[in-house]
């Protein structure tokens, strides 16, 4: 396997972020990061499609309603793996090798200590995390013994994801894929093998997921290994280098906190859909899965603004910036809601590849209808966010989207909900805080813009 990736390294991987024309470029880089995170998602809908076929509609429940927890655990770093890749990629616009060094070492190594915290967390919080969310209890068992496996493979996660980090820095998006797509053809053998040969349920899946997991890691590590100075892994000189940690941390951790956050507040809504019945679970997680499909188009493009804009705003390009931002958000805007419809539409097809039971067909059904028809607006707030992060402002997008979409939709779950009943009246929280922080956060970034166009010409005169 480590030879198919290393035919792939070749000079035509990296993208030139700081000249020439930028809309081929930017697309070269978004979909194949795009890509890359639906395969990893695609773990967990292989999971929930293998157990809602072969065990039945409480294992179904189990495994997606794991979800919104394992985002809650997570994102704190995957927001600090956020902050690095601007972090480097910034390096990279100033053309200084040495801080690429320092900062690539500092990533690695808070990688590996990130992974073993969570592994950790993660078998202590299961239970109490499930069991606060109301679980019901036909479901709770399982959930819990999967969330605690799959925990046991966040090593080998924050590996794939650093590493994954560092190249994207490069303009490099397509190793990442490669990688992926190996890693997700184990998933899924292994998926079949653990639970229709060994019958081994909802444990089966999670270990098939966390050897995929352990796959995709010591493929790119070997990769970085390998790789050219000064992005190349040695780990005789891994070192926490506090200068560039903590600009890492100045972005990294307010993004972290407001996708923890934003995950706490998800767990809120999964607590309401929870009183719904095993049903609401087992609909509400199949279609949340193709929410999350189209969500990775604007992760894809979120990748590339703060990757472009970081090393051109590194270089003191601003007007490229700008140029970055609008196609960023007019690509996300466009690919997100076309794919957002499709599913919409044809959303019998698309969720009997989850479950045949009508129930779960009425629920999941409802949540695509509303939910997933208007997910494209996220992208207004996703963007917006994101060409901050890569000026290095990561705090304003943070503390405007904890507001505009954590709380409302925790008012709206204890306020609203008790006033205007209904599965369908819950689900309208969704475009209502895309909407409200969609402004806020576009407002924000319109300033910023203005104030840094302002400082740079009043430099140059």
């Amino acid at each position: 396997m480590d030879n198919i990736i290393d035919k792939k390294r070749t000079k035509s991987n990296e993208i030139d972020m700081l000249n020439g024309p930028l809309f081929k470029k930017i697309l070269l880089f978004a979909l194949p990061l795009a890509a890359s995170s639906l395969l990893q998602e695609l773990f967990n809908s292989v999971d929930v499609a293998v157990v809602g076929h072969f065990v039945g509609s409480e294992a179904l429940a189990a495994v997606g309603s794991n979800a919104p927890v394992i985002g809650l655990l997570i994102n704190l770093f995957m927001g600090v793996s956020m902050g690095a890749c601007a972090v480097i990629s910034n390096h990279i616009g100033q053309n200084d090798d040495n801080s690429i060094r320092k900062a690539i070492s500092t990533v690695e190594l808070i990688s590996i200590i990130s992974g073993f915290f969570l592994l950790i967390l993660g078998q202590v919080a299961a239970k109490p995390i499930l069991t606060w969310m109301g679980t019901p209890d036909d479901v709770l068992g399982q959930a819990v013994n999967y969330l605690r496996i799959y925990f046991l493979g966040m090593p080998f996660i924050m590996a794939y994801n650093f590493g994954a980090a560092i190249l994207r820095s490069m303009g490099d998006t397509r190793r990442p894929l490669y990688i992926l797509i190996i890693a997700g053809v184990v998933n899924t053998l292994l998926n079949l093998l653990f639970v229709i040969c060994f019958h081994m349920g909802v444990e089966g899946v999670a270990i098939a997921t966390g050897i995929a997991n352990a796959v995709s890691a010591t493929l790119i590590i070997r990769l970085l290994r390998k790789e050219k100075e000064p992005f190349r892994l040695q780990f005789k000189k891994l070192k926490i280098h506090s200068v560039e940690l903590n600009r890492m941390l100045s972005i990294g951790i307010p993004a972290g906190v407001q996708g923890m956050i934003f995950s706490i507040s998800n767990v809120v809504v999964q607590s309401s859909i929870n009183s719904y019945g095993a049903d609401a679970i087992a609909g509400s997680s199949a279609a949340l899965n193709f929410e999350y499909y189209c969500y990775f188009i604007i992760q894809g493009f979120n990748g590339a603004a703060i990757s472009f804009i970081a090393q051109n705003y590194g270089a003191g390009k601003i007007d490229r910036v700008r140029k970055i931002f609008w196609i960023c958000m007019c690509s996300s805007l466009a690919f997100c809601a076309a794919f957002n419809w499709l599913f919409a539409w044809q959303d019998e097809f698309f969720l009997s590849f989850f479950s045949n039971m009508p129930m779960v067909h009425h629920y999941g059904g409802i949540r695509m209808h509303i939910v997933l028809a208007t997910q494209f607006i996220a992208s207004s707030y996703e963007i917006a966010g994101s060409s901050l992060r890569g000026m290095g402002k990561s705090m304003t997008p943070a503390v405007l989207t904890v507001f505009g979409t954590c709380l409302l939709r925790i008012v709206w779950v204890y306020g609203i909900s008790p006033i205007w009943r209904g599965y369908d009246a819950l689900m309208m929280v969704y475009p209502a805080s895309w909407i409200l922080t969609g402004i806020l956060v576009c407002t924000a970034y319109y300033i910023t813009l203005r104030t840094e166009k302002f400082i740079t010409d009043k430099s140059k005169r």
